[in-house]
């Protein structure tokens, strides 16, 4: 990640969910180098651990690794409670998480599926929200990065649970936006076109796939969590952002400008 960090968050606390992997990992280790100390969270216990472990290492920041299922409210909660019970405050909140779904036709979709969808990607971030809020009022300052979707912006064929929850997800930050913003607290959404894990695992069972996204990007490949994804996320989480709230950041090589042209072949046989 080379100088573009500069302790830009020196002294500061950052949670980030869905840490253990992929775009959360990566701005854990942006952030990190910026000299955040960190709340890392996963469901996968051994893989934040690793992650918190590394970056302490490397970046010499202090990094608190959870192991957390964001569709469990009081653990939700508890992540929260730890970041201001072992470091006295919370500057910074990144909604990253997602587990779950599965690519298939919409009329397949169980009710199980997308309420999934939601307890994830929507009500974990609104219950982190909810708990960070009287710190960062208190603070009177606060950044919180939620982590959107181009499937729900772009209508991706197949992912019905995801798409719904992360549009549900934008429309919360900007409500949050709006209603914190006299307190100091921003809310802003990312909605990045990167190889992360969820992609890597959809890939993985559709392998057609990572061709043609490359392939079709205006700017010919899918970004890195690392190099391109997480130093946003850093923008947002600094004070060069303090005048930017409510807003959608499209973080994927201009993917966003004319849509989807991949279709996977989702069959026409009921599961």
């Amino acid at each position: 990640m080379g100088t573009s960090a500069e302790s830009r968050l020196a002294g500061q606390v950052s949670v980030i969910t869905g840490a253990g992997d992929g775009i959360g990992a990566g701005i854990a280790r942006c952030f990190a180098e910026a000299g955040s100390n960190l709340v890392l969270a996963d469901i996968n216990g051994d893989a934040v651990s690793a992650v918190a472990a590394h970056v302490e290492e490397v970046f010499g920041v202090r990094a608190i690794a959870l192991t957390v299922d964001v569709t469990d409210k009081a653990a939700v909660q508890a992540m929260v409670k730890t970041a201001v019970d072992e470091f006295g405050t919370l500057d910074v909140l990144v909604n990253n998480a997602w587990g779950g779904g599965k690519l298939s036709r919409l009329e397949l979709k169980t009710d199980e599926l997308l309420q999934h969808g939601l307890d994830v990607a929507y009500f974990g971030p609104f219950w982190a929200m909810q708990a960070a809020f009287p710190t960062m009022k208190a603070n009177g300052r606060g950044s919180i990065i939620n982590l959107c979707s181009l499937n729900g912006v772009n209508a991706h064929i197949g992912t019905a649970e995801y798409n719904g929850a992360k549009e549900a997800l934008r429309a919360l930050t900007r409500t949050a936006a709006r209603e914190w913003a006299p307190y100091g607290i921003r809310a802003n959404a990312i909605c990045p076109g990167a190889k992360s894990a969820a992609f890597r695992a959809m890939a993985a069972a559709h392998p057609e796939i990572e061709a043609i996204a490359d392939a079709t990007n205006p700017m010919g490949r899918l970004g890195d969590p690392d190099t391109d994804i997480a130093p946003v996320a850093l923008f947002l989480a600094s004070d060069d952002s303090r005048y930017v709230t409510g807003n959608t950041l499209f973080v994927d090589g201009g993917s966003h400008i004319n849509g989807v042209a991949w279709t996977p072949d989702l069959g026409d046989e009921v599961d």
